[in-house]
């Protein structure tokens, strides 16, 4: 059964906004009393937390869909709906995200961390705040946003100062456990650690972490074996430890080409160049052992290696090890910058930037893409002529109309709003341009107006009787 999972691809989801509402307030003698539509709530965010508990992301490989809630929609008198529940997802520390193209999204590194993988759509505005002086009584409200949904890949890189690398069987478990208090599982056959095991050690007053890395073999790098898999897990390691068996029973194979071996492999990986090596030459307990230590210690230290002999069973020559390694931990953290305070940047936009382009297409098609004009299309209800002409007022208000125009576009022509996968087509008039001036003053109802003066209207009257009187008298009957 697998208990252990350092990649997944995750399927995520945020919640949907909810929908305004258009309503109309209505009471006992005061049936028209404004609109009093509600806001709609927004949609819940997928969050990805760094939670020092979890360390491994097994449940995502079993359950890789995970989706917030929705907004609830807006109601009458007022009543804005209630926001969708954010997702909260703990992943292990060290987690990477990236895109299905392999893009990093982000790199989650300390307890805490957070990232948010799918953002809740907006929730859709009531008629009660759409209302205005020259637009008192909407007769629409907005749609709520869909909530964003992707496919994002996890992969999980150990955070540990040590990584013991070598090959199947070379004692790189019994080295960890005699290091420090992990306990991963040891036989004498290869393949028996089939997950990376992390371990904490201290020496003196420096505290740092080992990982024990599956075992490598030839062409790990190209996925044979189980070193691709794990080879990720060296990468955040400020030292490296190749741990050579001096005591292998295989006649094919000797410490020295086994370092000669993983060094490639670990060539081709890329990226680990500039970390500091360590040879620790174990199993001296075994005299053969022994003496093939002292044959090639000065060889692999003429190469420029610190090289150490040990012994797991024997737990000889550990102490050295240990406050070797410390010393080059402390020294590569003295090293590393420190991490500034956070800075705001301000990137103005320029000043020519209209927030949205028109191109003409090879079919003859205009497309509008811009991040204003398509959230605008998603909240709009093409069911009401009013919300249509309210979006034509807006696209008109933002320049679109002016922009299609520049560009040659004629009565008829097709245009586009959105992606080619998910757009508005529709047959553009150049009248629309005109918005609200040409279509009349939307959404008011002249009920609501503000009652005129006594005087005013009782000379109203005067004047429509006045004008009844005369037409009667000059009346004349056949």
């Amino acid at each position: 059964m697998t208990t252990f999972v350092d990649r997944v691809e995750l399927h995520v989801a945020a919640g949907n906004g909810g929908h305004g509402c258009a309503s109309v307030h209505r009471e006992k003698f005061k049936p028209l009393g404004g609109p009093d539509g509600g806001n709609g709530g927004r949609g819940g965010d997928v969050i990805l937390v760094v939670d020092q508990s979890v360390t491994t992301l097994l449940d995502y490989h079993h359950s890789p869909h995970r989706k917030a809630t929705n907004g609830q929609p807006g109601a009458g008198d007022n009543r804005s709906g209630k926001d969708g529940q954010d997702l909260v997802l703990p992943v292990p520390d060290g987690t990477v995200v990236l895109d299905k193209d392999g893009n990093v999204l982000a790199d989650l590194v300390g307890e805490g961390t957070t990232f948010i993988a799918g953002q809740g759509g907006r929730g859709g505005l009531g008629n009660a705040a759409l209302a205005s002086a020259r637009r008192k009584a909407p007769g629409f409200a907005l749609l709520g946003e869909p909530g964003e949904a992707r496919d994002v890949v996890m992969e999980l890189k150990t955070v540990a100062d040590v990584a013991l690398v070598g090959y199947p069987s070379a004692g790189k478990s019994s080295l960890i456990s005699v290091l420090s208090a992990a306990k991963p599982k040891i036989a004498d056959y290869p393949f028996t650690t089939l997950v990376p095991n992390l371990g904490v050690v201290t020496a003196g007053s420096t505290v740092y972490t080992i990982a024990d890395v599956p075992g490598l073999i030839p062409g790990a790098s190209q996925g044979k074996g189980l070193g691709l898999e794990f080879l990720r897990h060296v990468e955040r390691c400020s030292v490296l430890v190749h741990v050579l068996d001096t005591a292998t029973l295989e006649s094919d194979r000797d410490p020295v080409s086994d370092l000669d071996v993983i060094e490639a492999e670990l060539g081709q990986y890329g990226g680990l160049e500039d970390r500091p090596r360590i040879v620790v030459l174990n199993k001296i307990d075994i005299p053969d052992g022994q003496d093939l230590a002292d044959m090639i210690r000065p060889d692999l230290e003429a190469r420029g290696y610190q090289v150490f002999e040990v012994s797991a069973v024997a737990r000889t020559g550990l102490k050295e090890l240990s406050f070797a390694l410390a010393r080059i931990i402390a020294e590569a953290r003295a090293a590393k910058p420190k991490e500034e305070a956070t800075r705001i940047v301000i990137r103005p936009k320029a000043v020519d930037d209209a927030g949205f382009t028109v191109t003409l297409e090879e079919d003859g098609i205009y497309r509008v893409r811009g991040e204003k004009p398509e959230r605008w299309v998603r909240q709009t209800d093409f069911n009401n002529d009013e919300a249509v002409g309210y979006l034509a007022d807006r696209l008109n208000r933002l320049g679109v109309e002016d922009r299609l125009l520049k560009a040659g576009a004629r009565a008829g022509d097709g245009v586009a709003i959105g992606a080619e996968d998910n757009a508005v087509v529709f047959d553009w008039e150049p009248t629309m341009m005109a918005g609200a001036e040409m279509l009349g003053r939307r959404g008011e109802d002249h009920r609501l107006e503000a009652p005129r003066p006594a005087a005013t209207r009782r000379r109203e009257r005067e004047a429509q009787r006045d004008e009844a009187q005369q037409e009667f008298d000059g009346f004349k009957p056949f």
